[in-house]
C-alpha cells in the first residue's frame, strides 16, 4: 500500500494503472470501525472495477486517539487498499470553500472518479461543505457520488464516541462488537524491569504512543500478533521448539496489564504482557496486542511475592478463558 503523510504535497496520476482513475473516500476514520469498514468495502468493490482505491484520513493532531497512525496504516494495508493519505490538519486545507476542496484536492490532485462518504460527512471551511454539496457539484467536476448509510447497534449509530464510552467503561467485549474486531495496542518490545522474568514469569513490555487511548488500568485477556520477523528487526534468535509460534504475523494468547505498575515501578503508563507458550528473546519485536476482556483493575500489593501470586492467579484465570481455542 502508498502511504503519504504529513504533507499536501500529494498528487495522484489519473491514469494510475487502469486508466479508470481513483475512488476516494474521506473521514477522520479514527477506530476504522464496522460503519467505516462499509466504506472501505466500497472502495475495495471499486478497487475491484479498477480504480485506484484511496482512504484520504483527516489527522488532527493533538487528542487522543483509537488508533494510532501505524495502527491505521497496519490495518487499511491488510485490507488491501491501494492508498493511504494521511493528511495534516493544516491552514491551507481548513480554510478552504466547499468546492475548491472538491476541486483542487479531490479532482486535480487525487483524480477522484468516484467518491464515497457516509451520510454526516462535512468538509471544507467551517464543515459548511456536505453530502449535498457533493451531490450538486458531480456533473460539473466528472465524478459520481456514493453515500454509505451509518451502521447500527441496536438502537444508536456505530462512532467513535460509542466506542470510546465502551473502552472508558472496559467492556472490550461491546468495543469489538463496534470495531468488528478486538481492540488493538501496536507497540515494539522493550527492555523492562525484567522483573517477570527473575520471578518466573516473563513478559513483553510496551509504551503506546501518548496519544494512545487506552481502557481503565488492570488485567485483560489478549491476543498478541508478531508483525515483523526476527530478521526484519535485527535479531539473532536461535529455533527452540516454540520459535514457529513468534513466526511473523502468528498469534498466541497472553494476559495483559494496562496501567503504572505501582508496586514496583509506578511512573509511566505502560502495557505488559505474559505470553502462553512463547520463551525466546522477543526485545526490539513489533507487535499487535487485541486485549480481548477486563478480568480485574490495578492493584498495589505489599511485596513482590504478593504480586507473584497474583500473577499466577491470573495466569490460571488466562488458562480458563482460553481453554478450548
Amino acid at each position: 500500500m502508498k502511504y503519504i503523510h504529513d504533507t499536501t504535497d500529494f498528487h495522484i496520476e489519473r491514469n494510475q494503472d487502469t486508466g479508470q482513475g481513483a475512488a476516494v473516500t474521506l473521514g477522520k476514520f479514527d477506530g476504522l470501525h464496522r460503519g467505516h469498514q462499509k466504506l472501505l468495502h466500497e472502495i475495495l468493490r471499486l478497487q475491484r472495477d479498477g480504480y485506484y482505491g484511496i482512504v484520504f484520513a483527516i489527522a488532527p493532531e493533538n487528542r487522543t486517539v483509537l488508533f494510532t497512525p501505524e495502527e491505521k496504516r497496519h490495518t487499511l494495508e491488510a485490507y488491501g487498499i491501494d492508498c493511504m493519505i494521511r493528511c495534516p490538519f493544516v491552514p491551507e486545507i481548513l480554510s478552504m470553500e466547499p468546492e475548491a476542496f472538491i476541486s483542487e484536492v479531490l479532482c486535480r490532485q487525487l483524480g477522484a472518479r468516484q467518491i464515497v462518504v457516509g451520510t454526516d460527512f462535512r468538509f471544507g471551511f467551517q464543515r459548511s461543505g456536505d453530502v449535498a454539496t457533493l451531490r450538486a457539484l458531480q456533473k460539473k467536476y466528472g465524478y459520481t457520488l456514493i453515500v454509505v448509510e451509518k451502521e447500527r447497534y441496536g438502537d444508536r449509530e456505530i462512532s467513535s464516541t460509542y466506542i470510546r464510552e465502551a473502552l472508558a467503561g472496559a467492556d472490550m467485549e461491546l468495543v469489538r462488537d463496534l470495531m468488528g474486531g478486538w481492540y488493538p495496542v501496536e507497540g515494539t518490545i522493550l527492555h523492562g524491569r525484567q522483573l517477570g522474568r527473575k520471578i518466573g514469569m516473563p513478559t513483553i513490555n510496551l509504551r503506546p504512543d501518548g496519544y494512545k487511548l487506552l481502557p481503565p488500568p488492570g488485567v485483560y485477556y489478549s491476543d498478541v500478533i508478531l508483525m515483523d520477523s526476527a530478521e526484519e528487526s535485527g535479531m539473532e534468535r536461535s529455533r527452540s521448539s516454540d520459535s514457529i509460534a513468534a513466526e511473523n504475523g502468528a498469534s498466541c494468547h497472553g494476559i495483559t496489564n494496562i496501567g503504572y505498575k505501582p508496586t514496583v515501578d509506578g511512573t509511566f503508563l505502560g502495557v505488559e504482557t505474559y505470553l502462553y507458550g512463547i520463551h525466546e528473546n522477543l526485545y526490539g519485536r513489533n507487535v499487535r496486542v487485541l486485549l480481548r476482556a477486563f478480568r480485574r483493575p490495578e492493584q498495589r500489593f505489599t511485596s513482590v511475592e504478593e504480586l507473584k501470586a497474583q500473577m499466577e492467579r491470573d495466569i490460571l484465570s488466562g488458562k480458563e478463558y482460553f481453554r478450548g481455542e
